[in-house]
């Protein structure tokens, strides 16, 4: 009788973790994916709008440079590349809620 609860409960679980994910901001594309200081930059993927996204971020996993954010929409972010320095950085973004920060799958890089 045990077993049936564990797994009932494992599904809850499970299914809470699926939903809260589902709506979590993800970029897939960066476009132009090379760049250097003031330009204009194309992010897209799904979950950006406002509602989700508060910021967004270059890091190289120690140093993280706030962009500014153009125009965002729930499948696009377009961004003006900030002053860094030039190496690859991935995208991340700061929840709208401030909860947490996602570093993404897409790298961005900065040429001199």
């Amino acid at each position: 009788m045990k077993h049936p609860v564990r797994a009932l409960a494992a599904a809850v679980l499970f299914a809470a973790a699926l939903f809260a994910f589902q709506n979590s901001p993800l970029l897939s594309t960066v476009d132009p994916d090379t760049g250097k200081e003031g330009d204009t930059v194309s992010a897209k993927g799904q979950s950006l709008g406002k509602k989700a996204v508060g910021e967004l971020y270059l890091t190289d996993g120690k140093h993280d440079v706030k962009t500014v954010i153009l125009e965002q929409a729930d499948d696009e972010i377009k961004f003006k590349v900030p002053k860094i320095g030039a190496g690859r950085y991935h995208l991340m973004v700061l929840t709208a809620n401030k909860a947490s920060f996602i570093e993404q799958p897409v790298v961005f890089t900065v040429s001199e």
